[in-house]
């Protein structure tokens, strides 16, 4: 609901009609359960009527009006002077983005209605665990047969609706050529580049006697008509010198048919493209900000998984280290940050995902995610980022810069060593950018078998150990570092400076201070565990052991010359 209502407007609606909940709150409305402690009691807040309201399809809050016709105002000082605090704040909780409005009538009264949105289809809105629905006055927890009803929703799919007015001189000739070429490659059918258009696209389901889908629209329809009958088709690529300038240095509107402006996007980003500079040991490459394959997998699945019936736009932002790429619509049914790349999600536009597929332009569904991750974490850059998704958009940043020089190096050389058709998977490149990261729970024992028989991983202590850190070459080529006998020289440096100050016995946790922001405790355990009876010996067990130098140890050329030496 677009918001131009007046007071006036508002004495007119009608609760279960409107959808609309009216409340005095003229003072200590709480706003999320307030000092109640029984929850029938608590429910009855800010929250919980925002959440009811999501929970029937979105509506009005409105406090400071009698819940009676005709609706007489009396005022609200709710979040008087905190509206922006308070729409803040509900997202924080509920991750719904509401819209707070002030109106004031002739003597002054202050009204205040907040505009909800609809919850997603198949999700259910909760308050403190508790999805509630309104019934007369009051509040109460949803019976298991209507949440049943929600949760078994399907979202209808969109990209399969004919769309009114499309037609055949609508549609794109060189959009269907690239499209013809795509499928004829894909699918190894040299003979569907010569098929007529109304062939091509009855045998894509894209046309029925119907008419033109809007999956054909989006893919193959003339700028005109995307402008006429989905113009929330548009991309805007919006360019800005930092994270916290608030307003674009320039916007790019691209709106034309899928098969084209892919590429045009592509090359619109690539000129501020630039490149890393990795020179790690032997290995001396660059590696670009921002990957073609990484950008348009993104790209494409922001385009192709959007929700079309919300009439937001999908934006690209292009920053100097990181390329932020926003659409309408959370993630599909069943799907979750936590389940991203593991999951094989039912696309919301199924039609429109399965001509994309057929064509090459995308991995099949649930894989182009799968990419993202693989590619980004191979090139030593940071974990694309989903954590600003809510239900109604999904949000992924990817940063550009190479964070990890020698891990990109590292993945480079077993890549290197492996059959094309026994290179590292999504998974293995996760698991070792875990290992690397001190961070391996959840990682399963077939990977951690696959990896420790490779020669990637090892285990810190011994083989009854369930500690693993990446193998050796990973430390020698860390940080480009010069190496003494295979250490790195900064690690060396390390451990004698545990020992300043004439300290003559340390334990482990003060090896791991030393080295706090560049080694996790694994990695740290594992080095030290190597330089023992080399240049550091150890007394005690467990959490009793103490370590020394050896007594001939006093400056790094002495560590130099027993290293050397050995």
């Amino acid at each position: 609901m677009s918001f131009n209502l007046t007071i006036t407007d508002l004495k007119n609606l009608r609760e279960s009609e409107d959808h609309v909940e009216f409340k005095e709150a003229q003072n200590n409305f709480p706003w999320n359960g307030g000092e109640h402690r029984e929850q029938k009691d608590r429910r009855k807040c800010h929250l919980g009527y925002i959440v009811a309201l999501a929970n029937e399809g979105g509506g009005l809050l409105i406090f400071g009006m009698k819940d009676k016709a005709p609706h007489e105002v009396v005022g609200s000082n709710f979040v008087e002077g905190k509206i922006g605090e308070m729409e803040d704040a509900v997202y924080d909780k509920l991750q719904i983005r509401i819209h707070i409005h002030e109106l004031f009538d002739e003597n002054g009264l202050r009204v205040l209605v907040t505009e909800i949105p609809s919850r997603p289809i198949g999700r259910l809105m909760k308050f403190e665990g508790v999805a509630l629905m309104r019934t007369g006055d009051s509040l109460r927890n949803m019976s298991d047969d209507e949440m049943f009803k929600i949760l078994s929703e399907q979202e209808p799919d969109f990209s399969a609706k004919m769309c009114a007015g499309f037609t055949l001189s609508d549609v794109d000739e060189d959009a269907l050529e690239k499209l013809k070429e795509s499928y004829a490659k894909k699918q190894n059918n040299p003979d569907f580049r010569v098929l007529l258009k109304e062939q091509v696209l009855s045998d894509l389901n894209l046309m029925t006697k119907d008419g033109l889908t809007y999956a054909a629209l989006v893919l193959v329809g003339k700028e005109a008509a995307l402008k006429s009958h989905l113009p929330n088709a548009q991309v805007n690529i919006e360019v800005r010198q930092s994270l916290t300038q608030t307003h674009f240095d320039k916007r790019v509107p691209y709106i034309k048919p899928l098969f084209t402006t892919i590429e045009d996007i592509w090359e619109y980003l690539n000129t501020r493209n630039r490149d890393n500079k990795i020179e790690e040991g032997p290995y001396k490459f660059d590696l670009p900000f921002f990957n073609k394959e990484v950008i348009r997998e993104s790209v494409l699945n922001a385009m192709a998984h959007r929700d079309y019936s919300i009439s937001s736009e999908t934006v690209i932002k292009q920053f100097p280290d990181r390329i932020v790429i926003t659409n309408p619509g959370g993630f599909p049914k069943g799907v979750t940050q936590e389940n991203l790349i593991r999951i094989n999600s039912t696309p919301r536009s199924r039609l429109l995902t399965e001509i994309l597929e057929k064509t090459g332009l995308v991995e099949r569904s649930g894989q182009g995610v799968d990419k993202i991750f693989r590619i980004t974490l191979s090139e030593g850059k940071p974990m694309p980022d989903y954590s600003k998704t809510d239900m109604f958009q999904v949000e992924l940043s990817i940063i550009g810069e190479v964070e990890d020089k020698a891990f990109a190096a590292f993945v480079t050389d077993a890549q290197s060593k492996r059959d094309k058709e026994n290179q590292l998977g999504t998974f293995d490149i996760l698991a070792l950018y875990q290992i690397k990261e001190g961070k391996s729970d959840g990682i399963d024992d077939a990977t951690f078998n696959k990896l420790e028989e490779s020669e990637l991983i090892k285990r810190t202590g011994g083989s009854a150990s369930d500690k693993y850190v990446l193998a050796d070459l990973y430390f020698e080529l860390q940080n480009g570092s010069a190496l003494i006998a295979g250490f790195r020289t900064i690690d060396l440096e390390r451990i004698l400076m545990t020992f300043d100050g004439g300290i003559e016995q340390v334990k482990m946790k003060d090896f791991t201070t030393t080295f706090s922001g560049d080694l996790n405790r694994d990695q740290v355990r594992y080095l030290v565990e190597k330089l023992l009876d080399k240049i550091l010996d150890k007394d005690g067990t467990g959490s009793g052991t103490m370590y020394t130098l050896k007594t001939d140890i006093n400056s790094m050329d002495d560590i130099k010359r027993i290293l050397t030496d050995e």
